[in-house]
């Protein structure tokens, strides 16, 4: 997550600092650089129209005492300010009058600020090598005019540019080197939120669980010394990220939601990342309104809602739109990170419909990825797509390694809910060997975690434990032979059973299952393990 380099060296004490000069300038006291420490305080408490005033009027009165630098320093910050909130013109305009106010002006810092600046704007276009050239520029100015904050910034932008191109080992080394001055303190409140936060999403889009959550940790001890700021609701988003994948499913929620009410007046593109977890958790518990309803709103905030409201749908029984809708961003989507978020929904759904050849192009592609970059959740994402897909061809003596590797990995990476899945299919790997210890075991030991979870799953074998939703051995016949395409005629002909009797089981059916079609029975009775993929496409391709 990018943050705007944007405000004060220090942001101590912003609401005394906001209602001092506020009354100054009432009295009409206030000189360019008190208007830009009036912007600056306002910034820190989250009043944008208050920032952008206060701004406005500095840019003015720099000029005005023929000061073009401070000038040049507070359009900056203005371009940071509109960027962030999505208007891209107004940034545009303000980022062009500090190059202008520049122009010709002996090389300093500002110089530097320029260049992340322009550094974003790179990034918007996808110039990556524009992106990492500006960085560059901005890390050689700061170091030759001793700026530590320049430095740290630019080294930030370098770092997370190098892990996306696939040098994972040279750009986590700069991340770790950028993070390492903002823990020792060696930077101002703004550029070490800045840090902190990109370091971060670079491990969480890196897959790197572990590093990730250990500064999240340290961001959350520094949050803590930064109330009035929106740092804070940075912070949130972040954590529940990391708790999300710990399983801690309640705290994640709320600290989410909590990120939402925090960012949503001033950064809504942040705002949406805290909407898009919300939807996450909602969607592992089994909560698809919730879900839908939060991929939405990050929709509407800008965010892509991919590949959350695609497994929604594919949890709906919506098969036919899930693939549709990972088939359109995908074609959209070149970065291999990013797509890598993306392929497994991909071949998961693909699997459900039966349609094994898109299925294994998404996991080959997949392993790719995984194998060009250094990480372990990427290698048990990819691992464990790869024993799905091994399981649904019917080999499962060749998905048996594979699962049980994705289990492990999961496992050690303390991702509950994924170990948990990888475990069910490991243990139907198990079942059609007929290893009914190896299953029971495997199956079981999924369920535990579901249930400890909250997660509305239920992981079968063979029928012999708790049915989903509560369903009767006889709804399950029914389920089984609606998902291989039956009639209700047929039905009661096979079960021996009158057609409204069918009916009627089938009413309970949806109802326990929260559904209100065959198709979306269906896959939900694959899902949890009650057929096959055959019976799943027999179904799927007949209603």
């Amino acid at each position: 997550m990018a943050k705007p380099s944007d405000a004060p060296q220090t942001s101590g004490h912003s609401q005394e600092t906001f209602d001092s000069l506020t009354a100054l300038d009432a009295a009409g006291a206030l000189g360019p650089g008190d208007l830009e420490s009036l912007g600056e305080a306002a910034w820190w408490l989250g009043l944008m129209p208050e920032c952008t005033s206060a701004r406005e009027r500095a840019v003015a009165a720099y000029l005005g005492a023929d000061q073009p630098r401070g000038a040049a320093l507070v359009a900056l910050r203005l371009f940071y300010t509109s960027s962030i909130r999505g208007d891209e013109a107004i940034a545009a305009g303000w980022l062009r009058r500090a190059a202008r106010l520049l122009d010709g002006e002996p090389e300093g810092v500002e110089h530097g600020q320029l260049h992340l600046a322009e550094a974003r704007v790179a990034r918007s276009r996808g110039d990556q090598d524009g992106e990492l050239g500006h960085a560059r520029e901005a890390i050689d100015i700061g170091s030759r005019f001793g700026d530590p904050d320049l430095v740290a910034l630019g080294q930030y932008i370098e770092g997370r540019l190098l892990v996306k191109q696939g040098s994972v080992h040279d750009g986590m080394a700069i991340l770790d080197e950028a993070m390492l001055a903002a823990v020792q303190g060696e930077l101002g409140p703004m550029a070490t939120g800045q840090v902190y936060c990109n370091v971060i999403a670079a491990c969480q889009e890196l897959g790197d669980v572990r590093r990730a959550a250990e500064w999240t940790d340290a961001l959350s001890s520094w949050c803590a010394s930064q109330p009035e700021s929106v740092f804070p609701g940075l912070c949130r988003v972040h954590r529940a990220e990391v708790m999300h994948l710990r399983g801690e499913w309640s705290e994640a929620q709320l600290e989410a939601q909590q990120a939402c009410g925090d960012l949503l007046d001033v950064m809504p593109s942040f705002a949406a990342e805290a909407f898009y977890e919300v939807g996450e958790v909602c969607r592992r518990a089994g909560e698809l309104g919730e879900a839908e309803a939060a991929f939405r709103r990050a929709s509407d905030l800008g965010r892509e809602p991919q590949p959350g409201l695609a497994l929604v749908r594919l949890a709906q029984g919506k098969v036919d739109a899930a693939s549709a809708a990972l088939r359109s961003v995908l074609a959209q989507e070149s970065a291999p990170l990013q797509r890598a978020k993306l392929l497994p929904a991909q071949a998961e759904i693909a699997i459900v419909a039966g349609d094994l050849d898109t299925a294994a192009v998404a996991v080959e592609e997949l392993e790719r990825i995984a194998q060009g970059f250094s990480s372990a959740a990427l290698a048990a994402v990819s691992t464990g797509a790869r024993g799905s897909l091994e399981l649904a061809r019917g080999e499962a003596q060749t998905a048996l390694p594979s699962l049980r590797r994705a289990w492990k990995l999961w496992e050690e990476l303390d991702c509950p809910f994924e170990a948990a899945e990888a475990r069910q299919m490991l243990g139907r790997a198990c079942l059609a060997l007929g290893d009914e210890d190896g299953a029971e075991l495997a199956i079981g030991g999924a369920q535990a975690v579901f249930e400890r979870l909250g997660a509305k799953r239920t992981a079968e074998l063979g029928g012999a434990s708790a049915q989903p939703g509560g369903l009767t051995a006889r709804e399950i016949e029914v389920l089984r032979l609606v998902a291989a395409g039956n009639s209700n005629k047929q039905i009661a002909e096979e079960l021996y059973l009158s057609v409204k009797t069918v009916a009627r089981h089938l009413e309970n059916i949806y109802f326990k299952l929260g559904v209100s079609s065959r198709t979306a029975a269906t896959a939900l009775a694959y899902r949890d393990g009650l057929l096959d993929v055959s019976q799943a496409q027999m179904g799927n391709s007949t209603h």
